[in-house]
């Protein structure tokens, strides 16, 4: 069992920059892969970015792509997403997600843990 609490999120310009944090409870978060999802007011929640339980793997949408890094530090049981050069289509619920299902392109129904979410509002 992972219980996950996202923190983080905020009002940010566009073109400015936020770091989320994703902590996590449980003696062995350190073998579960994690990813982030978004969810926009009226859209269905989508990946932004995953990293495998080794942190070796990562994932990324191509919209998030070169603007967005995820990253881990297992000894903290922390996951981390560092989101750049922000736009206002980058405006979501940001939500953490564990699973121990390996997977090529990250897909919700894999994932059975979720934190609660955090706001992010990019203005124009």
């Amino acid at each position: 069992q992972v219980q996950l609490v996202e923190s983080g999120g905020g009002l940010v310009q566009a073109g400015g920059s936020l770091r989320l944090s994703c902590a996590a409870s449980g003696r062995t978060f350190s073998s579960y892969n994690v990813a982030w999802f978004r969810q926009a007011p009226g859209k269905e929640r989508e990946i932004a970015a995953a990293i495998s339980w080794t942190g070796t793997n990562t994932y990324y949408a191509d919209s998030v792509k070169g603007r967005f890094t995820i990253s881990r530090d297992n000894a903290k049981n922390t996951v981390y997403l560092q989101m750049n050069s922000l736009k206002p289509e980058d405006t979501a619920v940001y939500y953490c997600a564990a699973t121990r299902s390996g997977y090529s392109i990250p897909d919700l129904r894999l994932f059975p843990y979720w934190g609660q979410g955090t706001q992010v509002t990019v203005s124009s």
